[in-house]
């Protein structure tokens, strides 16, 4: 109250249940304000979080009520951790949580302990901080049958955006790409900027990721929503141009340039970005810089965020990746797989244009 007067809120009358006067003096008031939106939020969040968590098990994973869950989390991700517990324990008999030590690389391996424990279970999720996509426990624990769901940085935010995307939009995107790749033999790449790079693919794995694990021994990240091949070892050449993110740098606001020789990334220059690439490569060794994946964007609902996990779903993006390809069925075995999204590309299938600026030809799903 000041000068006898009582102070209104005028956006509490966005919300009945505190539409009211609030007598207190000014600074009080807006600490009362503070604190309860504060705390509005965090409910929503909550709500959401848990909700984006039913998501992924119960559709993603197809988790069923006489299976066992395992949650695999570390420190940075406890909370989403958490709450796919919470939520595999309303689903499931048994739902497990671990928490292990956060990883310094993408690709590094989990505790032995934890490796054993991924195959004795039916699904496993694993909110990490660092990727376990590409690692032996993730590929033993798949071979043994186990459905695994990695969710390498995953935020609430990407949890909530891209979980709640169409997936039958996304599957029928994916598979059209996917189809089109078949019998390829090189796929290059082109964009303003100065990407200017050739794949040779033929009689590669063609792996379309819809986001939807239900199979045994079927595993991928979630979200998802992309299409990936792992080119000939060698075999690529050219100049990629780095403009939208790389994996355990973020944003690129100056772009990365990498020239490639018979598959390998032998120069790389730029601004901050390259140097912090140029760093992540030497901690790896000489095999980190092999080209070990190329791959398109199906999730409608991914925005470019500058974490990877959601990035490299970005429909009307490409990527392309340097390090471990042992799980797409390529022969670099290294402990560090790192994406680099490109922007606006053209691509060419052979000699079809397929993607121009960013925009699918020929597509008829309803997609723009």
């Amino acid at each position: 109250m000041i000068d006898g007067k009582v102070l209104y809120f005028p956006v509490l009358i966005l919300i009945p249940e505190l539409t009211i006067r609030l007598q207190l003096p000014e600074s009080k008031q807006h600490n009362y304000l503070k604190n309860w939106l504060n705390t509005y939020s965090m409910d929503n969040i909550q709500g959401e979080l848990k909700s984006a968590s039913e998501i992924a098990l119960r559709d993603c994973m197809g988790l069923k009520c006489d299976e066992r869950l395992l949650v695999i989390t570390d420190e940075v991700k406890r909370d989403i951790g958490i709450a796919l517990h919470e939520a595999g324990k309303t689903i499931c008999k048994e739902s497990i949580l671990v928490e292990i030590k956060s990883r310094e690389i993408n690709g590094e391996e989990p505790p032995p302990q934890v490796s054993q424990l991924m195959k004795m279970v039916d699904v496993v999720v694993c909110p990490t901080a660092k990727s376990l996509t590409h690692t032996n426990a993730r590929r033993e624990a798949a071979k043994k049958g186990v459905r695994v769901g990695t969710m390498p940085g995953i935020t609430i935010d990407t949890m909530v955006r891209c979980l709640n995307a169409d997936y039958d939009k996304i599957i029928a995107l994916t598979d059209y790409i996917a189809e089109k790749l078949v019998g390829v033999n090189t796929i290059r790449v082109t964009t303003q900027k100065g990407t200017d790079v050739t794949m040779p693919v033929k009689g590669r794995i063609i792996i379309p990721s819809r986001g939807v694990l239900r199979q045994r021994g079927e595993s991928g990240n979630l979200p998802s929503g992309e299409v990936y091949l792992a080119p000939w070892e060698d075999q690529t050449n050219g100049r990629v141009v780095v403009d939208g993110s790389m994996a355990s740098v973020g944003i690129c606001e100056t772009p990365i340039t990498i020239d490639i020789v018979n598959g390998y990334a032998e120069t790389i220059t730029g601004g901050k970005e390259a140097e912090k690439l140029i760093e992540l490569f030497e901690k790896s060794g000489r095999e980190a810089r092999a080209v070990a994946e190329f791959g398109i964007g199906t999730n409608y609902k991914a925005k470019l965020v500058g974490l990877i996990l959601e990035d490299e779903k970005v429909f009307g993006t490409i990527h392309i990746a340097f390090g471990n390809n042992l799980s797409m069925g390529g022969r670099i075995s290294v402990s560090s797989h790192l994406d680099g999204l490109v922007k606006e590309p053209n691509v060419y299938f052979d000699d079809e244009l397929i993607m121009e600026k960013g925009k699918l030809i020929g597509f008829k799903g309803g997609l723009k």
